[in-house]
Parts: C-alpha cells; sequence; structure tokens
C-alpha cells in the first residue's frame, strides 16, 4: 500500500507579507513531520541580507551619546538592526546616511546604491532635535543565513570606528503551523496542514516556502542517493 501523497495545496494572502498555505490531505501523522520540517528550516535556513557593523561619526563606541539626538546610540544600533534590504553583490557592501537639521531619520534617508535595496524605508533610526544636529552613518551589509550573534564573529576584522552587530539574515519573521483531520474514504485521521507564515518584505512568502521545500528535498536526495539499493518490505 503506497503512502497518499497530499494533492491539494492552497495559498492564501492574510495581509502584506503574510500568507496561510494549506497542505491536504496528508497521510496521518504526516501533517506535523512536514510542519516542524518546514518551519525550522523557514527560520533558520534562508539566505536574507543585514547590517553588520556600523561607523557612526563622532562616537567612539555603542554606550555613547551624540549631541541634538533624542536616542542614545545603544537605541541607534538596535533600530539599525531592524532595517530591511536585499543585496546584489556577494561582497560585503558599505552604504551611508548623511542627515542635518532638526527631522526624523529613517532608512529612506541611506543614499543610493546599486548592489543594496532599502525595503523597509520607513524604519526609525533617530530624532535629530535641532537645526544643528548632524549625523553621518556608515554601515556595512552583508548576505547571511538565519542570525548570527556578534560573538560568533568575533575573528571579524573591522576598520577603526565601527561597531559589530548582531546580523539578523533570515527573511522570515515568524512561522507557525496546526493540524487539522480531513476525511479521505473511510479514514477520518489525514491531516490538512496548515502553515502561516510572515516574512520581512524581501521575500514574499511563497518563495520562502518554495526554497525551504527545496532545501529539504536536496537533503533527501542526497540520502536517497547515497544507496544503490533499496529493498522493499
Amino acid at each position: 500500500m503506497e503512502i497518499q501523497l497530499p494533492h491539494q495545496i492552497q495559498s492564501q494572502q492574510l495581509e502584506e507579507n503574510r500568507s496561510m498555505f494549506t497542505i491536504s490531505p496528508c497521510y496521518p501523522g504526516y501533517g506535523t513531520t512536514l510542519g516542524n520540517a518546514l518551519r525550522r528550516v523557514l527560520l533558520s535556513s534562508l539566505p536574507g541580507a543585514a547590517i553588520t557593523a556600523v561607523r557612526i561619526k563622532g562616537v567612539d563606541h555603542e554606550f555613547s551619546t551624540i549631541e541634538h539626538v533624542k536616542e542614545d546610540v545603544v537605541d541607534i544600533l538596535l533600530n539599525l538592526k531592524k532595517v530591511r534590504l536585499k543585496v546584489y553583490s556577494d561582497e560585503a557592501v558599505q552604504i551611508t546616511l548623511t542627515v542635518n537639521g532638526k527631522k526624523k531619520v529613517s532608512a529612506k534617508d541611506f543614499g543610493k546604491n546599486s548592489d543594496v535595496e532599502v525595503i523597509s524605508t520607513d524604519c526609525h533610526i533617530a530624532t535629530l532635535t535641532d537645526a544643528a544636529a548632524k549625523m553621518e552613518i556608515t554601515a556595512i551589509v552583508q548576505k547571511g543565513r538565519g542570525y548570527i550573534p556578534v560573538e560568533a564573529r568575533e575573528n571579524e576584522k573591522l576598520d577603526v570606528g565601527f561597531m559589530a552587530l548582531d546580523a539578523v539574515y533570515t527573511p522570515v519573521r515568524n512561522v507557525n503551523f496546526k493540524m487539522e483531520h480531513v476525511r479521505v474514504e473511510q479514514m477520518t485521521n489525514y491531516d490538512k496542514l496548515l502553515l502561516d507564515v510572515t516574512t520581512d518584505g524581501t521575500l514574499s512568502p511563497e518563495d520562502a516556502v518554495k526554497q525551504a521545500s527545496s532545501i529539504l528535498v536536496d537533503h533527501f536526495a542526497l540520502i536517497g542517493n547515497s544507496f544503490s539499493e533499496v529493498s522493499e518490505a
């Protein structure tokens, strides 16, 4: 008796950058198996880009303050970690932000760069509170996968004045799944997998699930192809 594969795969957009995927009917128990595998890969293994280091003119360390700027440097660094980008180069790329005067600074204030596209343009960075205020930021942007804290990059060499940031590369913000039972002929214990995926806007939920599935297929194919013959019971 063959294990029946799901033949109904649907996608429903719930809101911007969030979709619900319905995969049904799954052989009993396989809904949880697929859901767990996809969730783990979606959260840990998809490529993305992040700001990995920052230099702020006039700032020596992260516990400094900047004249005429409401936020302290720690808060500014936390805000910069939230900026979502697409990078079209395999090498590290520098982008710069230079602003003057009283204003709210956001990611859209970064200068144009042919290798970098800022997606979260409304992401708040800092508030300049006086007409005499000035801010100049140079950020290093890199490609990567998952999440890599500063501690894991201790051997990384940075130019003088740069402060390293925890690198949040993953384009997937949240993944949840739940199971429902569905009927297949006389069987009532088949699974319906409901997979809820939210991304950061640099990648659609559909492309995220496609990439995660491809990663899993590659691994299973490698395992399966390692054996010249598989005996069937």
